[in-house]
């Protein structure tokens, strides 16, 4: 089985990215599954039901999210909502709405269950988040396959946590890929135990900015101390993510690529 994980959709200029090229991935590595983290969708912020539609529309299984789940709580309702592929970070209060985990059931496409797992860092995250390896070990104790398929999202900011959960749970689960720096690192490999790994899959977004954000906005921010808003950049434009190969017997992965694809900003449905 082929599994597609699409770092964070970066506001406009990332879902333009993700539209025109997600075909061209969906040619060249033939995904059995297509995960995006959707979060920043939204103007950089937060996603909506009709944006969750368009993603469904263009061929994304499922969308996880991160710090910015409840930005538009128009959103609930599908999280709450058992039959679609969405949940919120597994690690926030219990009281929090929303699924704490995705299944995606064995199709034609797919020949078993993908269970898929996002948690939040407690380090330099400004979402409060309970323990995020205790999480993942509820949640696994609840699945009742043997070998399962399962995806873990680190919706992290410290390159070291997300390492450290990696290693916590290599044998026991897929993949662990890293979110929300939108930086994509170097660092794609499989784990000892047969888990892949990469510290952060970067954006599909706009590449020439400071981190999807327009520079020039944020370096007066930073050289002034004034208050300015951060509108969205542009230029650039990339999908990245990684596409891991699972062995469906197993449960753990045989091979991990980091995707980069370029946005062809001559065509739509990029301004002409």
């Amino acid at each position: 089985m082929h599994i597609a994980f699409l770092g964070d959709i970066n506001g406009a200029p990332g879902r333009q990215v993700v539209a025109q090229q997600l075909p061209v991935l969906q040619e060249r590595f033939a995904p059995d599954v297509i995960i995006a983290n959707a979060e920043n969708a939204k103007a950089g912020s937060g996603l909506t039901p009709e944006l969750y539609r368009q993603f469904r529309g263009y061929g994304i299984d499922a969308c996880t999210m991160g710090d910015h789940v409840f930005r538009d709580p128009k959103i609930v309702p599908l999280l709450e909502d058992p039959l679609e592929p969405i949940a919120r970070p597994a690690n926030l209060s219990r009281k929090a709405p929303g699924k704490r985990m995705i299944r995606l059931p064995a199709n034609e496409r797919r020949p078993r269950d993908v269970w898929i797992i996002t948690v939040l860092g407690r380090v330099y995250m400004p979402l409060p988040a309970d323990d995020p390896f205790a999480a993942v070990d509820d949640l696994l104790a609840t699945i009742p396959e043997r070998s399962p398929i399962v995806i873990v999202e680190a919706h992290m900011e410290v390159t070291s946590e997300k390492i450290a959960l990696a290693r916590y749970l290599d044998g026991r689960v897929s993949a662990v890929v890293g979110t929300h720096t939108h930086v994509p690192t170097a660092d794609a490999r499989i784990l000892r135990g047969g888990t892949a790994f990469q510290t952060d899959l970067g954006m599909c977004g706009p590449y020439d900015t400071v981190i999807g954000r327009d520079a020039e906005m944020v370096i007066k921010a930073m050289t002034t101390s004034l208050h300015v808003p951060y509108a969205m950049g542009e230029g650039g434009e990339a999908l990245w993510g990684v596409v891991v190969e699972v062995d469906p017997a197993s449960g753990r992965a045989r091979s991990i690529e980091r995707v980069e694809l370029v946005a062809d900003r001559s065509r739509p449905p990029f301004r002409m």
